[in-house]
C-alpha cells in the first residue's frame, strides 16, 4: 500500500494528443505540405515538440532550422491549448476516489511550465492539487529524478511510499531513480521506448481504476 501519488500528465491523465497533433498540423499546412493523420502523429505526443516534429518533418534537433519549427509548433499549441484535450474516462473517478481515501496527489509532467498551469486549471487538475511539477520547474526534466523528489517535498511524502504512473520508458526510469515504486499506463500514448513490458515498470494496469488495487482502503470519517 502507498501513501501518495504521483501522475505524468500528457497520456496519462489527459488526451492531449488533439491539440499537440492539430499545433503540429498547423506548420505541415504552412509548408504546403499535407495533414498527418492524429492516429499516426498520437505515439510521438508524449515527447513533446521533438517527437512531433521528427513525426511530421523528419527533423532533430541538429536539423538546420529546427529551433524556428520549435518556436512555431510551440506559438501553435498555446493559441489552442486545451480545445479538444480532455482528461481520459475514468480519471476524474479516479481521483475523486484518491481524495476520498484521504491521500495526496500530484503531477509531474516534462511539459513547459507556460503550458502546464494553464492547462491544468482548464482540466480542472488545479488548484485541486498543490503539486503541479513541471519540466521546467527543476534543473533537469525525466528521466532525471529531480522533478519526482521535488514533487514528493511538496506533498511532503518519502518516495519509497509514493507510486508513480507514467505512459512513456522515462516515466519508468525517473520514476525509479528516484525510489518510488512505478507503474506503466498501457493506455497512455507509449512512446518509442519499446514494448511497455521491457520497461521495468513494476506494475503495468490497463485502465486507470486498476490503481485503486494499490492504495489503502477509504478512511471513515470522524
Amino acid at each position: 500500500m502507498f501513501a501518495a501519488i504521483l501522475f505524468d500528465l500528457d497520456g496519462t491523465l489527459a488526451d492531449t494528443a488533439p491539440d499537440l497533433g492539430e499545433a503540429a498540423n498547423a506548420l505541415l499546412r504552412e509548408a504546403g505540405l499535407s495533414e498527418k493523420p492524429l492516429a499516426e502523429l498520437r505515439p510521438h505526443t508524449s515527447n513533446g515538440a521533438r517527437g512531433l516534429l521528427y513525426a511530421t518533418f523528419g527533423m532533430t534537433p541538429e536539423s538546420t532550422g529546427y529551433a524556428q519549427r520549435v518556436q512555431g509548433f510551440l506559438d501553435h499549441y498555446a493559441a489552442r491549448l486545451c480545445v479538444d484535450s480532455r482528461l481520459f474516462p475514468g480519471i476524474p473517478e479516479l481521483l475523486d476516489e484518491i481524495e476520498a481515501r484521504r491521500l495526496p496527489w500530484g503531477v509531474v509532467t516534462n511539459k513547459y511550465r507556460r503550458f502546464t498551469d494553464p492547462l491544468a486549471i482548464q482540466l480542472g487538475l488545479s488548484p485541486r492539487t498543490p503539486c503541479i511539477v513541471s519540466g521546467d520547474t527543476t534543473a533537469a526534466a525525466k528521466p532525471s529524478p529531480l522533478p519526482l523528489l521535488h514533487a514528493c517535498e511538496i506533498l511532503g511524502c518519502d518516495p519509497r511510499q509514493t507510486l508513480y504512473i507514467g505512459d512513456d520508458r522515462r516515466d519508468i526510469i525517473a520514476g525509479k531513480a528516484a525510489g518510488c515504486a512505478t507503474i506503466a499506463a498501457a493506455w497512455g500514448y507509449l512512446g518509442s521506448g519499446g514494448p511497455i513490458s521491457e520497461w521495468g515498470a513494476d506494475w503495468i494496469i490497463d485502465q486507470p481504476d486498476d490503481l485503486l488495487t494499490f492504495l489503502p482502503t477509504r478512511l471513515i470519517r470522524k
